[in-house]
């Protein structure tokens, strides 16, 4: 959908979820090609019209750039004129309801789509004849309207215990800044914890785990601290407390699954993890000119990772290296990290740390109108293109069970 058509839907999302009727209008869009039967199906399987109404929503915000005049139109045909003009009027384009809205007529950008052809369970975009990407017809969202979304944990892990052999964590207090900030702008209770040991880590999850998430449609923990390998069923990593002893991120994400926090059972559960995955330092391999934009890091870059060994000493005053994370594999959980499994993870003591930098930016700019995933991948993109002492390089990466779409809330002017 053209991301001004999903604006107008977030922003008339009350209006619609309040005055919306779905059962007169699902067969409209059934018959238009905007909805599949199963869309169909799980809509009117909600039990009230509004949980309807907003899944209705929810939905046709993924579908391709003709659901939203097809909307428009099953509107008027139902006689819910008065919902059409709203988004008419938040479209700015008041085309008169009988005349055909001709597609190949308006200019669009490149990744809009004109027509498309379905094949083998997928449908083929085309642009101009010109085949652009599948699209799985099944795949849903995740419901994120409540207010507040949920609850987002961030621990913070900067002054560490001199007999552990971690250095002190400086600019991590700086991504601590802007995860929160950037987290209650999506509309989520931000709790912050600084300096925690692993027994405190533990306490911490724990105590998240036991608190009533019905009212919630999501959950956040957010890990900024030092980090090492540890043994892990499917995924790697641990981060340390302050004290020096790490928790397997396996362990730390077992506390919100289905078993041990029942309210957050079908819904998402998001790790964001700032460390190291291990001691190697990526030095990337070369490429065309064309395929990069290099960006240079700064003079204060460090790392964050298992204790410093005097060769990492002699890049950087304070070069440090933070954690990877692991967890075990129940549904709708996504851990990202900001670093390949193995290698270290870059932190500028005076800007804060690559990954937690772009998260912050890509979030700003695009979480209006894109998925989680595709946002992670920006952020995979951005971070592939900073060197360290230009020629340390950083690969975040993200372990994945989500079974839909993940569109956080945002505030639209």
């Amino acid at each position: 959908m053209d991301p001004k058509h999903r604006q107008i839907l977030q922003r008339n999302r009350r209006n619609l979820v309040t005055a919306l009727n779905p059962a007169d209008i699902c067969d409209g869009l059934l018959s238009k090609g905007v909805f599949t039967q199963d869309m169909i199906d799980e809509i009117q399987s909600k039990i009230t019209r509004r949980d309807q109404a907003r899944q209705l929503v929810i939905d046709l915000e993924t579908r391709g750039s003709q659901a939203f005049p097809a909307f428009l139109e099953c509107l008027r045909e139902t006689g819910q004129h008065a919902l059409a003009e709203l988004l008419q009027c938040g479209d700015g384009a008041r085309l008169p309801p009988s005349v055909p809205i001709q597609p190949s007529l308006i200019p669009l950008p490149v990744r809009k789509c004109v027509t498309s052809i379905k094949h083998t369970g997928f449908t083929w975009i085309y642009l101009l004849g010109i085949p652009t990407r599948p699209r799985r017809d099944s795949i849903q969202c995740y419901k994120m309207d409540a207010s507040p979304c949920g609850i987002c944990l961030i621990i913070n892990n900067v002054d560490f215990d001199p007999d552990c052999d971690l250095k002190d964590r400086k600019g991590s207090d700086i991504d601590c800044d802007k995860m929160e900030k950037r987290f209650k702008a999506l509309n989520f209770e931000v709790i912050a914890k600084r300096n925690l040991k692993y027994k405190r880590i533990r306490h911490e999850m724990a105590s998240l785990a036991k608190r009533d998430h019905s009212a919630y449609d999501c959950c956040v923990v957010i890990i900024l601290s030092h980090g090492t390998e540890a043994n892990h069923n499917r995924f790697p990593g641990a981060v340390h407390g302050v004290d020096g002893p790490a928790v397997p991120v396996q362990l730390i994400t077992n506390y919100l699954n289905g078993q041990n926090c029942p309210s957050l059972q079908g819904k998402p559960k998001l790790f964001f993890i700032q460390a190291c995955g291990g001691g190697e330092k990526d030095t990337g391999f070369e490429v065309s000119p064309d395929e990069v934009e290099p960006s240079l890091g700064g003079i204060d870059d460090q790392m964050d990772a298992i204790p410093i060994s005097s060769s990492s000493d002699s890049l950087s005053t304070s070069d440090e290296l933070d954690a990877r994370a692991t967890l075990p594999t129940p549904s709708d959980i996504l851990v990202s990290y900001s670093t390949f499994p193995g290698y270290v993870s870059w932190r500028d003591t005076q800007a804060g740390s690559w990954y937690v930098e772009n998260l912050d930016c890509v979030l700003e700019e695009n979480a209006a109108t894109d998925d989680l995933v595709t946002m992670l991948m920006m952020v995979n993109a951005a971070v592939s293109q900073i060197s360290a002492k230009g020629l340390y390089k950083q690969m975040p990466g993200s372990f994945n069970f989500l079974r839909k779409l993940l569109y956080f809330q945002s505030s639209l002017s």
